[in-house]
């Protein structure tokens, strides 16, 4: 799947970038692509540094969690889950522990966080993977559930707000709960159809529906509180959250007699290792992005999209705001892009700034986690993970455009 689509993005990208010189006489399309390869091949290394230095730091962290016994507590506690989600992981595995670590970072935006943590868990699913490079049930779970963007507290999308002059940064935090609540249920529900999982088992609903009514409780919670409290809390919340778990994993390890600093190191150098095997699937995916986003196609695909809105009688405004979604399935940088340059032109609380930043809050980059995820394991294959990741990613986008005419049509 992701050789057909690697491949696509080329061809495409051709086909747009010949239509524009011959039919458009734009003959300085190809200099265009071809600059943009170069660019984004240099993207891949700057990106590549700063993971190098997150990867060392967090796994360092979390070989410490490790032989604290916090990461098999973890496990322990949520076993009967996974056993039912991901039956072929056996009960106590540290997989478990890692995973609900980073659903629990993410939840709280603390993106940096949660990448190593998240390719430290699948690093640990791929030990019990029998086909080393074909993805397996509980790697498309975890994945998928990781793409989906489950995301509570979006702190840097209110920074983002903020810096555009947004009088209430805070204002698309509960269109983005809502948003990207549907992209992770449909991310679960698709995942379950594939691989025929019971979630009406009673011991499922027995952790789903408590995590239901805890998340509606908290959203009424919050819809109490006023703008600036909200923004205040969710600042604290997440940067608190951050430096309590470093803080837990030293702590405990202290009291379980862990050498704390040679454990961070032993971490440390396996981050260095992992971060290391990523540059050629980063170059290989930017590239191709890059090419694309380049010949133009992308625009040529907004255009199209306009005229079937208009053709059916419907507004238009959310359509300015979809070069956002087009971008976010390859590039988080591009999105973010797109979102700024939405909000100069059109307004930061403008509807199809809203939008754009609901949908930015509520997706993710689906193609650069397929990269970095799977390429750190050495996945080739990666089976329906592409197709319900993606299915995941639409019901966002449509979820936020929704929830926004709802929230400020």
């Amino acid at each position: 799947m992701l050789n057909g689509l690697w491949l696509g993005f080329f061809i495409v990208a051709a086909v747009s970038a010949l239509a524009q010189w011959l039919v458009g006489g734009n003959a300085g399309i190809f200099a265009a692509m071809v600059e943009s390869i170069f660019a984004m091949a240099k993207l891949s290394v700057e990106v590549m540094v700063l993971l190098f230095g997150t990867l060392t730091l967090w796994l360092g962290f979390l070989r410490i969690a490790e032989k604290a016994g916090i990461v098999d507590w973890l496990a322990k506690a949520l076993g009967p889950l996974f056993l039912r989600l991901m039956p072929e992981v056996p009960a106590g595995h540290p997989a478990i522990g890692l995973i609900t670590l980073n659903f629990a970072a993410n939840g709280l935006g603390l993106d940096n966080a949660a990448t190593p943590i998240g390719l430290k868990a699948m690093r640990a699913l791929q030990d019990l993977n029998p086909s080393p490079t074909i993805a397996s049930n509980a790697q498309i779970l975890f994945l998928v559930l990781n793409a989906s963007s489950l995301t509570l507290l979006p702190v840097t999308i209110f920074m983002y707000r903020a810096q555009q002059g947004a009088p209430d940064p805070t204002l698309v935090f509960l269109p983005i709960l809502l948003a990207t609540s549907a992209s992770t249920l449909m991310g679960l529900l698709s995942v379950a159809f594939m691989q025929r999982l019971r979630l009406w088992d009673p011991v499922v609903l027995a952790y789903l529906i408590p995590g239901a009514l805890v998340l509606g409780g908290f959203m009424a919670l919050l819809a109490t509180l006023s703008a600036t409290a909200l923004a205040g809390l969710s600042s604290i919340l997440g940067n608190l959250t951050l430096f309590g778990l470093i803080i837990l994993f030293l702590v405990v390890g202290a009291l379980r007699k862990v050498k704390v600093y040679e454990a961070f190191i032993e971490g440390a150098k396996e981050g260095f290792d992992v971060a290391k095997t990523l540059l050629p699937y980063l170059v290989a995916m930017l590239c191709a992005v890059g090419v694309l986003r380049a010949s133009g196609a992308l625009d040529f695909g907004l255009d199209g999209i306009r005229h079937l809105v208009q053709w059916a009688g419907w507004d238009t405004r959310f359509v300015d705001a979809l070069p956002t979604a087009m971008v976010k399935p390859f590039s988080g940088s591009a999105a973010r892009a797109m979102l700024i340059e939405t909000m100069k032109t059109s307004g930061v609380d403008s509807f199809p700034a809203l939008v754009a930043a609901t949908i930015q809050g509520s997706t993710e980059t689906t193609f650069y986690v397929l990269a970095v995820y799977f390429g750190a394991v050495g996945i080739q294959r990666a089976r329906h993970a592409v197709g319900c990741a993606l299915l995941a990613e639409f019901s966002g986008v449509v979820a936020a455009i929704g929830v926004c005419y709802w929230f400020f049509g």
